[in-house]
Formats: C-alpha cells, structure tokens, sequence
C-alpha cells in the first residue's frame, strides 16, 4: 500500500548509513509496522543479547499507512530487546516524526552497534549522516530538540533521549516532537546505551499508494465513522483519554494507592473535566486546547499551562509554557496510584517525564510502590537518605520524580522500577508488574479481561 520498500541501516559502530530494499515478502506476511519490524529484529538478533549490549539492534518503524491521508496515520513505533523487561519491546508514538521519516522516503531505520562517542542522525530524504553530539549529551528532550531544529531547519521533526536515557533509568523514554513518547519497556534506555542521543528527520518525497481514488475513499468513510462515534468524535477532542478516568473508576477498576484499593476518592480531580475547569488561584484552565497528531481528525491530545505560583514551578520560568498535559495512563499513574489528586503537581511530574526522558507509567507506579514499601517499614530513612515517600503527598512525589529525572540520590533507585526496587526491599509481591513491566490503569479485579492481557 504505502510502502517506500527502503530501508536505513545505521551501524553505529562503523559510523555508516546504508540503503537496503525492504524484505516485501515480510511485508505483506506481517503487514504493520510492529509485525514486521518484530520479525526482522528475531530474524537478525540473538535472543540471549543484553538490552544494553551493541548487538541488541533497535527498529524505527513505520506501517503502510503511516505519512498517508489515513486518520491515525501519524503512530511509529520502536522494537528492540527492552532495558526494563528483558523481552521484546515495541513502544509506539504519535506526534509527526513517523510520518517525517516516512515522507523522506524509509520504512525503517535499524540501528545496530554502540557510537564510540555520542552521535546524532539526520535524515533529509535520501542524505543521512552522523554528526557529533558531544555538545548536546546531558541535555533535556526540550533542549535537544529546540537546538537541532535551529541547526536544520524548523520544518524538520526530532526524536531523542533526555537525561533519563543517558544515565540509565531503566524506563527511559524516546520522545518526539517535545511530548510524544514511545515510552515503555526501556527503549530510550537502549537508545541512550548506543550512545546516540537523537534523529532529526525531514522528508519532502511523499508517500504513495497504489489506487489513490480508492483511498481516498476508505480515508473518507473511516473520517466519517470516526466523527459520528460518540467516543471518538466527541469524548476523546472533548476530554483525550482523560475521558476514561471517571468511568474506570466507577466500575472499580482504576488502581489506587499501589493498587491497595480499586477506587480512588480524588479521581474527580485529575480527570478531563478537572483539567477543563477554571482553578481557584487563578481562573484559568490547566487545560488550554487539544491537538492531534499527524493526520489524525480525532485531536485526543491535550495541551496545558500551569499556574505559574504553584509551588513546584514558582519562579521556575521553563515550566510556565504550555506543553504536552496528561493523558489518562499518566495521570493514573502519577496521580490514583500515589493517592496524589493534587493537578498542577501531576502536571508538572508530567512536564519532567517529557523534559528528561521518562516513561510515566512506570514511574509513577515505582514511586507508588516505595510509598508503600516506606509505609510498612520495609524501606527506611537510611535507605532513601531521608526522603519522605508518603502516599497522598504532592511535595514527595514532585520531589522524588525530579530526583529521578536527574538522577540524584533515592531517584536513583526509582530508576530501577518496581520489580528490582521491591525485590531489594525483601517485598516483591509489592511490585505490580507483569513479566517485569508495570500493569496499565485498568484493574483486572474490575476488569477482568486484563488478567489475560
């Protein structure tokens, strides 16, 4: 359909960038970006290789629709033996870097080997190259990305790791376009293992399909099916996935306080219609407009300001903007499974997870997991150098996932996520995880279905 039947090798090792045909038998045997980026990455991988080891090779991947007039077209996606499990990883992303990449003509780019220095790739269509990026190591995703647009063009998009991927949280995130993130299972750790800190991408080749007229009129009836469905053509713009919160947690299924309970009393006030809503201190909205990613008629995103006087951003300039606010899985996760209905504090925990690099779920849910690790007594001042992680607290949890973020001190334990954290501790049990991986909002006690998930 839109494939570009090309694929970039980078051997980070070598320092090359090389041309290959895409495998079109994979392609139509596995047809999606995930599918086939899985089976070339089991067909050239040992499944034994450490996460962290240069043989462990790491996929971009696009799908036949991506970068085409298809709604949702916009996802990419990331697979690549993952830091935090161990296991096949596929972290997927919106945003308009796949589609980017897509449009400079690359279905795939498969990175292979460690940089023996820290690089960067550029890819503007047919050119791509490593340039040096010794200058651009220890900074932010926000800082990374604001400079390599000024050096190649605005109209380009990026991709890169922030603190958290170079320092190796196990749980480092790969964002693009300042605050969409391929997030889970440690791919921005693997990344940050290669030494390479980002990919700019610029494309102008464009993305053909076979039979434009048929297309276009698939793309019309799936917009026209999208628009008239009361979730997505009204719940998603209207409230993003925040939508969710207030329904999961009346039907107890919404995970709370390290998943203790299965109901959270603050849900009303970290949900879509919280962020809506005019704050006290000031009269404004959290929430100041939705966005939608490339191609995507449906603009779930949301987009929030912070009140510039809330404690954790007070005099702190660089968070007054406004940038990428929670969707429902993170304010889950920073906010029922703490105990935390504090918005603004699970907004700006927000903001640190896209500046540094983190995937909030399982942060949140690390975090969540030392509160009660230190509640019952098994993880005590000495052990965390005397931070307090107490359930219900906006100051701990905005204290220790900045901590995290920067790597300093008891963050640097919250790094390990949950599993390796509560196993340390002697309480494994408290770690809520599967196969090493922090279970997503949705509680299988309520939901039963999750348990097979």
């Amino acid at each position: 359909m839109g494939w570009t039947q090309k694929i970039l090798r980078v051997n980070l090792t070598a320092g090359t960038c090389v041309s290959e045909p895409l495998n079109m038998q994979w392609a139509n045997d596995y047809l999606g970006q995930r599918g086939l980026a899985t089976k070339y990455f089991i067909e050239e991988t040992d499944p034994k290789v450490d996460p962290l080891s240069p043989d462990n090779k790491m996929i971009f991947a696009t799908g036949p629709l991506t970068g085409t007039a298809s709604p949702t077209s916009g996802r990419w996606s990331v697979i690549c033996k993952g830091a935090l499990t161990g296991a096949i990883a596929c972290s997927n992303s919106g945003g308009f870097f796949g589609a980017e990449m897509k449009n400079a003509g690359w279905d795939m780019i498969i990175f292979e080997g460690k940089s023996a220095k820290p690089v960067y790739l550029t890819v503007e269509n047919d050119k791509a190259e490593l340039h040096d990026a010794s200058d651009l190591w220890g900074k932010s995703v926000w800082e990374c990305e604001t400079e390599l647009l000024k050096r190649h063009g605005e109209e380009g998009r990026v991709a890169s790791i922030g603190q958290a991927g170079e320092n190796g949280c196990l749980y480092a995130a790969i964002v693009n376009d300042m605050d969409r993130a391929a997030g889970r299972s440690g791919v921005g750790t693997v990344m940050g293992s290669k030494n390479l800190k980002a990919v700019f991408s610029r494309g102008t080749v464009g993305v053909q399909v076979k039979d434009p007229m048929a297309f276009m009129k698939a793309t019309a009836a799936a917009n026209k099916t999208l628009a008239e469905n009361p979730v997505t053509g009204e719940g998603l713009p209207t409230f993003g996935t925040q939508v969710l919160m207030g329904v999961i947690n009346e039907i107890g299924a919404l995970p709370s306080h390290n998943a203790s309970e299965v109901q959270f009393d603050g849900a009303a006030s970290i949900g879509g219609e919280a962020m809506a809503a005019p704050r006290e201190t000031d009269g404004k909205a959290n929430l100041v407009s939705n966005a939608a990613c490339f191609g995507c008629p449906i603009s779930c995103q949301r987009r929030s300001q912070m009140d510039p006087n809330h404690f954790t951003v007070k005099d702190r300039e660089k968070y007054h903007m406004v940038s990428g606010g929670l969707e429902y899985e993170a304010a889950w996760a920073l906010g029922a499974a703490t105990g935390v209905s504090d918005l603004e504090t699970l907004t700006f925990c927000n903001f640190l997870c896209n500046e540094y690099g983190m995937d909030p779920i399982t942060l949140g849910s690390t975090i969540a997991a030392a509160m009660e690790l230190q509640k019952i007594g098994a993880l005590t001042d000495s052990d965390t150098g005397g931070v307090s992680l107490s359930f219900d607290s906006p100051q701990d949890l905005a204290n220790i996932c900045e901590m995290t973020g920067k790597n300093e001190g008891f963050g640097k334990e919250i790094a390990m996520g949950s599993k390796r954290l509560c196993e340390k501790y002697g309480h494994p049990e408290l770690s809520m995880t599967v196969k090493g991986q922090e279970f997503p909002a949705y509680d299988p006690r309520g939901i039963q279905g999750m348990g097979l998930t």
